[in-house]
C-alpha cells in the first residue's frame, strides 16, 4: 500500500457536484493498493497515519497526531499511485491491484482508522472525483506499507 498524507485546514471530494466527503482540520489520504497486500499492510499503515506526529505543538515542533488535535481524515482511494512512468510517455498501471481486490482492502483500512477513534470520510471507490483541500503548511509525507519500503 502507498499512501499520500497531506496536512489540511480542509478537504472535500466531489463526485458529479455532489460532496461526498468533507472534513475541516486534519488529514486528506490519497490511497492506493497493489496485488501482494493484505491486512497486515492496512494495519501497518492504519498506526503509522494515525500516529504520525505532523502537527505542531506550543513550541512550533511536530509533535502532534491528528488523534492528538482531534482532527478527522479524508481518504481518497487512487490506483494511479501505482502507475508507472519510467518507460514512454503514457502511465502503467499494472501495479494497482483490480477493484475486485483494492476496494475490499481500503473499505478495512478506513475502518481500521475509524476503530482508532478518528473520524473517517471518504470518496467513493472507482468514481471520477474532484477532490480539493486546503494544504497546512504544506506538509505532505509518502507512506508506503513495509513491502515496498
Amino acid at each position: 500500500m502507498r499512501i499520500v498524507v497531506q496536512r489540511c485546514k480542509s478537504a472535500k471530494v466531489t463526485v458529479d457536484g455532489q460532496v461526498v466527503g468533507q472534513i475541516a482540520h486534519g488529514l486528506l489520504l490519497l490511497v492506493g493498493i497493489t496485488h501482494d497486500d493484505t491486512e497486515k499492510d492496512a494495519l501497518y499503515l492504519a498506526e503509522k497515519v494515525s500516529g504520525l506526529r505532523i502537527f505542531e505543538d506550543e513550541e512550533g515542533k511536530l509533535n502532534h497526531s491528528v488523534l492528538d488535535i482531534g482532527g478527522a481524515i479524508l481518504s481518497v482511494s487512487q490506483f494511479t499511485l501505482y502507475g508507472d512512468c519510467r518507460k514512454g510517455r503514457r502511465p502503467n498501471f499494472m501495479a494497482a491491484a483490480k477493484s475486485d481486490v483494492a476496494s475490499p482492502l481500503y473499505d478495512q483500512f478506513n475502518e481500521l482508522l475509524r476503530s482508532k477513534g478518528l473520524t473517517v470520510e471518504t470518496g467513493l471507490f472507482g468514481a471520477e472525483m474532484d477532490v480539493e483541500l486546503v494544504n497546512w503548511g504544506p506538509v505532505t509525507m509518502i507512506l508506503d506499507s513495509p513491502t515496498l519500503a
